[in-house]
């Protein structure tokens, strides 16, 4: 565990790095575009079928196959070079925008289009991911892990708001030409700010070895090694188990549902605010067991059905809780094989996306035989189960930081 007199990093230490501003610009512009494209896509094609069940698979056709890109292809994010990735993501994203603005394709084939780009997406993702050790160091790592995590609520509640404001005086297609605008921004950001160098471009593995068998090789290493698969498991189980709750929010409260929605943004930038600037970093680490607690302790009120804004404070609260991972990120870093640093944080963002979607859909299961209000209440429970359930994780007194996991030996290594 760190010392006590370690200060936390400061906002402008991060900032004053060029190409963190690059990395920060560009996800700005990817969250606002992929909001916006999701909600006219529903939008779309509901208007051509007037199926809510298309509907809503379009809005999520996605994210599903992030989940076995995650499984299968993670490796090319330590071969192929950072800028390469993310700019050629950004012109995929791009055209797919452009092609989805001109509405003559069937849904079947959109759909496909939706979910081929899905597989890629956890490669730009990580990438991304793994570039910012690289630039940040120590405490301003996990405070730039924060500021990205407060900026995808921020910008996904935006993105929103464009996107409607879009629907209404553009259409369909005019938002999905905005999306395809904002995906060709990034890709110029991207290209302009990132020099190649060591730094942002690597270059890779030492042997030619296939993509899927290299991903799933070092996935299987590093969920064999008891010290990573302990802190992915912490990363995990807490969060997607309480966040499963915000997939019975509108039968909750179908009159309400965007207000509940922002509180659970707003906690959740609230929490990555307080904990990552004002918490000194050994302080964080103490707190992790508690702040993951905290997701689930709040939810369990909702069993007595509370009134809207109280039910907004107790979102507002549980989702603060989610900044226990900030704890955890130091640790993380440390634990994995720095050759493989880019698909450790790649399958850590798969696992989350993967374990979100089946607790939502779980939840929203089980709202059909009771009351959605028990749901939620619920839902908490289980993340307190499960997090007392690797309490020991969660402690950094617990966490056996000489147990690092050797380098990927060679001429297999991943670099």
């Amino acid at each position: 565990m760190i010392g006590d007199d370690v200060k936390p990093a400061t906002y402008r230490e991060v900032f004053a790095v060029g190409a963190f501003r690059v990395l920060f610009g560009s996800y700005v512009l990817l969250l606002i575009g992929d909001t916006v494209r999701m909600l006219a896509l529903a939008v779309l094609v509901y208007e051509r079928t007037g199926s809510p069940a298309l509907s809503a698979l379009a809005y999520v056709a996605g994210f599903v196959p992030q989940a076995f890109g995650g499984a299968l292809l993670l490796s090319l994010t330590d071969r192929v070079p950072v800028r390469a990735a993310m700019a050629g993501y950004d012109l995929i994203r791009c055209a797919l925008a452009l092609v989805l603005a001109l509405d003559v394709l069937p849904v079947w084939t959109v759909l496909l289009l939706l979910a081929s780009v899905g597989l890629v997406s956890p490669i730009a993702g990580a990438a991304r991911q793994r570039t910012l050790p690289e630039l940040l160091h120590g405490d301003a790592y996990v405070l730039g892990r924060s500021v990205f995590g407060m900026t995808a609520g921020a910008m996904q509640v935006l993105g929103f708001a464009v996107g409607g404001l879009l629907l209404a005086l553009a259409g369909s297609s005019g938002a999905l030409l905005f999306a395809a605008a904002t995906a060709l921004a990034s890709a110029v950001v991207v290209r302009l700010g990132l020099a190649p160098g060591p730094r942002t471009e690597r270059t890779g593995s030492t042997r030619a070895e296939g993509t899927v068998r290299a991903t799933l090789r070092v996935n299987r290493e590093l969920l064999g090694d008891r010290t990573v698969r302990g802190l992915l498991l912490a990363q995990w189980i807490p969060a997607n188990l309480a966040v499963a709750a915000e997939g019975v929010v509108v039968p909750y409260s179908p009159g309400h549902a965007g207000v509940l929605y922002g509180s659970a943004a707003t906690g959740m930038l609230l929490g990555d605010l307080v904990v990552g600037r004002f918490v000194r970093p050994a302080h964080r680490e103490r707190l992790a067991l508690w702040l993951a607690l905290q997701l689930g302790v709040p939810l369990l009120f909702f069993a007595a059905g509370p009134p809207l804004w109280v039910g907004a404070g107790l979102f507002v609260l549980s989702s603060a809780g989610l900044s226990y991972q900030l704890g955890l990120q130091r640790r993380f870093l440390e634990a994995v094989p720095k050759a493989g640093t880019g698909q450790a944080l790649g399958l850590a963002m798969t696992g989350t996306m993967t374990f979100q979607g089946l607790t939502m859909a779980g939840a929203g299961a089980l709202a059909g035989v009771l009351e959605p209000a028990h749901v939620i209440a619920l839902v908490g429970a289980a993340s307190m189960v499960g997090t007392l359930a690797i309490h020991r994780v969660l402690l950094p007194d617990r966490v056996a930081r000489a147990v690092v996991p050797a380098p990927v030996a060679e001429p297999g290594r991943v670099a």
